[in-house]
Formats: C-alpha cells, sequence, structure tokens
C-alpha cells in the first residue's frame, strides 16, 4: 500500500486556523476603512453612508502640512538610503571573501535585528547630544535617522538582485575593454534598476510608517502624519482618523504592491 506523502490542509483544525488568522490580520482593518465612510461620529454604530471625513482630512491644514512632510521625509531618507545600499551590496557581493565579511553583513542589517525602541533611544540620546552641542534643531535629524533606519530595507532587493547576476557579463564587458566604472555604468547598473527601485520602494514605506524613532528624535514642529495620527487618537477618535489611515493605507498597498511586482522581474 502506497504511503500519501504529508500535506498541511489534512491536519485537524489547519483550515479554522487559517480562517482565525485572516480574521485576525483583516476584520480590524476591513472595520477601519467601513467607519471611514460613517455619516455620524461614532466607531461603533454605523449611521449611514457619507464622505464628509475625507473631505475633513483633506480641508485640513495641519493633515496637509504633516502629510507633505512625511512624503519629504520618507523620499528624501529612502533615495539617500538606497545610494547606500547599492554601495554597500556591490561591496558584500562583487568581491572575494576576505575577514569581518559577515560582521559586516550583520551590521548593515543590524536595525532589522534589534528592536526598535533600542534604536529609538539610542538615536534620542546622540542626536540630543548634537543639539546641546551645535544648537541645531532642524529636520537633519529626522533624515539621518530615517536613512539609517531604511539601509538594510533597501539593501535587501539590491543584494537580492545582485546575487542573481551573471559576473561572466561584468568579465565580459572588462574583455571588450570596459573599465570597472563603464562596465558598471552600462552592464551592472540597467540589470541591477529592479532592484534598486524595488529597494527605495520598500524604504520609502517603512520611513513613511515608522512612529517610534520619528516620536524619540522630532523636535517641536516636525509632526509626520504617523505622530500627528497618534497624537490625536490619544484626545479623541474620530472617522476622520479613519479617512486619514485609510489613505495611508492605500497609499503603502499601492506601493508594497509595485515592490512585488519588481522583485518578480529577479528571476527573469
Amino acid at each position: 500500500m502506497a504511503r500519501r506523502g504529508f500535506r498541511v490542509e489534512r491536519l485537524p483544525g489547519s483550515a479554522a486556523i487559517a480562517m482565525l488568522t485572516f480574521v485576525l490580520l483583516y476584520v480590524p482593518i476591513v472595520i477601519l476603512v467601513v467607519f471611514s465612510f460613517n455619516a455620524g461620529a461614532s466607531q461603533a454604530q454605523w449611521e449611514g453612508f457619507s464622505l464628509e471625513w475625507y473631505a475633513a482630512a483633506f480641508g485640513n491644514r495641519q493633515v496637509q502640512e504633516v502629510s507633505i512632510r512625511s512624503l519629504w521625509l520618507a523620499a528624501v531618507a529612502a533615495g539617500i538610503a538606497t545610494v547606500l545600499a547599492v554601495f554597500a551590496a556591490l561591496g558584500t557581493t562583487r568581491v572575494g571573501r576576505f575577514p569581518g565579511q559577515t560582521l559586516i553583513y550583520a551590521l548593515i542589517n543590524q536595525p532589522l535585528m534589534v528592536p526598535e525602541i533600542v534604536t529609538g533611544i539610542a538615536l534620542l540620546i546622540l542626536v540630543a547630544a548634537v543639539k546641546v552641542q551645535t544648537g541645531y534643531t532642524g529636520m537633519g535629524y529626522l533624515v539621518l535617522a530615517h536613512t539609517a533606519f531604511c539601509i538594510p530595507f533597501a539593501y535587501l532587493p539590491v543584494r537580492a538582485r545582485l546575487e542573481t547576476l551573471d559576473p561572466a557579463l561584468e568579465a565580459a564587458a572588462a574583455d571588450l575593454y570596459a573599465g570597472p566604472f563603464q562596465a558598471f555604468r552600462h552592464v551592472t547598473l540597467p540589470l541591477l534598476v529592479p532592484g534598486i527601485v524595488a529597494g527605495f520602494m520598500l524604504g520609502f514605506v517603512i520611513s513613511l510608517d515608522t512612529v517610534v524613532i520619528t516620536e524619540f528624535v522630532k523636535s517641536a514642529g516636525q509632526d509626520t502624519l504617523p505622530t500627528y495620527m497618534l497624537g490625536q487618537l490619544r484626545r479623541t477618535t474620530t472617522p476622520e482618523m479613519n479617512a486619514i489611515a485609510t489613505l495611508f493605507l492605500l497609499l503603502s498597498v499601492l506601493i508594497v504592491t509595485a515592490f512585488f511586482i519588481l522583485t518578480r522581474v529577479r528571476g527573469r
């Protein structure tokens, strides 16, 4: 009698566990989105369909200000982090083995392994010391903090893309008398573009979403959209926050979807 192979769906309760997982993941999000269209201010009782909370969010000048600041900060931090990630990926994949290579890889990915609260406190201590010495309280601290936090997220897709590229292509360029820079510009970089774009988008979403690091590092008047929403939720909860969160969710979903589409190019 032939033995049947192991299949997860045959385990008792596997379907129920899978359904419970999806419920826990998505039901709260569905409730948030649904009540963003509620005509009343209640978060528990449906009072009819309305777009008034979206109109209120779009008409709120403070929301506009923190949204622009969040998008600017995410774009700048993700851009810098992606450039640094490209150099880091080249330095860890296009060289031979050397002592300390594993340590360097671990250090680059440090923000992925250390709790965000630890990174936030460390940055707070550093920023506070610099502020005392220089008196500077501008957005530069947030840019540097978000850049440092985004580097490993940008690094992973860039490195993954590099590892799929055949080094023989660069060797062939060298055989055709291309210098290192020419080989990188005309061969490696064009093939690396999907990984670079994916790394930028992933870093952008991470920067856009982070609350802990921003809360620790920002100065007065430097709220981003997540920290602004956190402050508003401490006072009162209205469907306007649901509307803002829904728009925020939509933007994140679009960017992450584009990221996954681009990462599929790696195998082509």
